[in-house]
């Protein structure tokens, strides 16, 4: 009997309760040192067996390790197919490689209607990605960052309560950051993955785009979950609102006055519906215009804006995109007026 035999006939003998080493190695012929090896194997492999000391100790599988047959409808079979086939659609999936040793293990316990069903997965599922944005669209800085690998090591140090240390590029500002964190979850918006966790220099939480991560580690610093912190305070992109409310404070802001139909318009929008909205006290006042603050200053999202917006909509600051605008709509016109000539 070889070692891969003997490791498997070890297994199926504690299936049915606790065994002693002693009481192994005599079953299998071998010494003692040989029955810790093969239960180091047994290990590797990620089978649970646990080790009791004392006289009367051994060993034995960890409790409901080995679970009976899955027995599942073709709904249910199906359910399960349009869910893995969603995670697997998206730009990264958290612990993939965890993900697929899920799947063989349950496509092992399934009858075989249902692995029929799983194989068509393919061509039964399709997953679109989200188109881009084009009112607001956002600089991917020098290039795009392993997104699998920052999840998945955001993943593993959170599972594993322990530290992560990062490098974050922030391509409004030209810069890169470093962060030392506590995982405590991760958010999905938008075809992008957020890491959510307490900054240990800051004192606070923090909310990083997984995408702009450019070098990601588990460290060795362990911590206790913070209670009070929760990922779905996040929901809502409460985190832009708060965002936009800090970008204000930095300066780069445009003014714009707009009619209140104009205002729930950008109110439906996902993005600036989290922009500053104001009842207008100077210009505006008393024609029922309100003033909205976008903390951005660039000509590239704020025009585009502008002329969606339409009549009615004006711009009051910066002046040197009034001036921007002005000249352009006035080349429009000439171009009109041509054409009607």
């Amino acid at each position: 009997m070889n070692a891969i035999e003997r490791a498997l006939g070890i297994l199926l003998l504690l299936t049915g309760g606790q065994r002693s080493a002693v009481e192994l190695a005599e079953r299998f012929g071998v010494s003692v040192r040989t029955i810790y090896r093969d239960v180091d194997r047994l290990l590797a492999l990620g089978i649970p067996v646990e080790a009791e000391r004392g006289a009367e100790g051994g060993y034995r599988l960890a409790r409901d390790y080995l679970q009976p047959p899955v027995a599942l409808t073709r709904g249910e079979t199906a359910a399960l197919l349009v869910a893995l086939a969603l995670v697997r659609g998206l730009r990264a999936t958290p612990l993939l490689s965890e993900l697929d040793a899920a799947e063989a293990k349950l496509l092992a316990s399934l009858p075989r209607a249902a692995r029929e069903l799983f194989a068509q997965g393919e061509r039964i599922v399709g997953i679109e990605c989200p188109p881009a944005d084009i009112f607001h669209p956002e600089p991917d800085g020098t290039g795009e960052g392993d997104t699998q690998l920052a999840v998945d090591r955001f993943m593993q140090g959170l599972l594993a309560s322990r530290r992560v240390r990062l490098t974050h590029e922030n391509p409004y500002r030209g810069r890169s950051a470093d962060y030392d964190m506590e995982p405590h979850g991760i958010l999905f918006d938008r075809d992008r993955w957020y890491l959510f966790g307490h900054d240990v220099d800051l004192g606070s939480e923090r909310l990083i785009r997984a995408d702009r991560v450019r070098e990601i580690e588990v460290g060795g610093f362990a911590f206790r979950p913070r209670a009070e912190l929760s990922v779905q305070s996040q929901i809502g992109r409460a985190w832009l609102s708060r965002a936009m409310r800090r970008w204000e404070g930095e300066g780069r802001l445009s003014r714009l006055l707009v009619t209140r139909e104009q205002a729930e318009r950008l109110q439906r929008d996902w993005y600036y519906r989290h922009a500053i909205f104001g009842a207008q006290d100077g210009e505006g006042a008393g024609q029922g215009l309100l003033e909205v603050r976008i903390p951005s200053t660039d000509a590239q999202v704020i025009l585009p804006l502008v002329r969606w917006l339409g009549p009615g909509a004006r711009l009051l600051a910066p002046d040197e995109l009034r001036r921007q605008l002005a000249q352009e709509l006035a080349a429009m016109a000439a171009e009109a007026s041509a054409e009607e000539i």
